[in-house]
């Protein structure tokens, strides 16, 4: 079993998860390296870590320049589970790839699940692979015990939702509008809904991405959801040369947000 699973036992009842992302290589693997501690000790539950791709046709325009910079470093997949396996020595923290099918089709399936298991890669998100199509890569992700997790948007229907659940493992990723990823003054309204409909057909954690950019947003989220993951807003500070401590700066602030919205939910009235 990955470590996946465990944090959201350990967390259920308690609070929602943390889980930051990067771009794997923006704008280099030790910087890369540097961020990803920083963001543990600002408390992340589990790290998300963008594989470089040339056409990264759900993100906006922040983590597309974040891609074009680790790809112009000449950061490979390979590159990035020496990372996680570097990363591994050092950590327990669950760490998740967002892969787009190509770099895997390209490395080989069963190698590309052998080997992220091997460096300490826990699960995998693909956005251009839904689950009716993802059955190889599937058979390959189980027997090599990697959670292979899909997305849901608010356009899914109740039988691709039903779909997703019975093909995932580790959680369930919602999408919380239409569109691609980036920094949003607010949380979408369908969000709530959407959780309500999933959670009818599985009972896999969900986490919530695609908008939350704001400490504020993460405890809106984090109210009815069991993960909050915040890309974008992170991936600016990097490309505004925030450098670690900013980072751990923003972190901290998302973590004692939710841990607040925990403790007021708590509190008797």
């Amino acid at each position: 079993m990955s470590r996946i699973g465990p944090v959201f036992e350990r967390l259920r009842g308690s609070r929602a998860a943390l889980m930051p992302f990067l771009v794997a290589g923006d704008p280099n693997l030790a910087s890369t390296s540097q961020a990803v501690e920083a963001l543990i000790r600002a408390g992340a539950d589990l790290i998300e870590l963008g594989v470089p791709f040339s056409d990264p046709i759900a993100d906006g325009p922040i983590n597309q320049r974040a891609y074009q910079r680790a790809l112009a470093a000449g950061v490979t997949p390979r590159d990035v589970l020496g990372l996680v396996r570097d990363l591994r020595a050092r950590f327990g923290v669950p760490i998740v790839l967002l892969s787009y099918f190509n770099p895997i089709l390209q490395f080989g399936l069963d190698r590309f699940c052998a080997e992220a298991v091997a460096s300490g890669v826990d699960g995998v998100v693909i956005p251009d692979l839904p689950p009716d199509e993802a059955g190889d890569l599937a058979r390959h992700a189980r027997a090599a015990g990697l959670d292979l997790i899909f997305l849901l948007s608010p356009t899914s229907t109740d039988a691709r939702i039903r779909l997703a659940g019975a093909q995932s493992s580790g959680f369930i990723y919602c999408v919380s509008l239409t569109g691609v990823t980036g920094v949003r003054d607010r949380v979408s309204g369908e969000v709530e809904g959407l959780l309500k409909r999933i959670r009818q057909h599985t009972g896999l954690p969900i986490c919530v991405g695609f908008g939350v950019s704001t400490a504020d947003q993460a405890r809106q989220v984090g109210a009815v959801a069991d993960g909050v993951i915040v890309g974008s807003a992170i991936v600016a500070l990097l490309e505004q040369d925030g450098g670690p401590a900013r980072l751990e700066e923003f972190v901290s602030g998302l973590r004692a947000s939710l841990d607040g919205a925990h403790a007021a939910k708590s509190t008797p009235p």
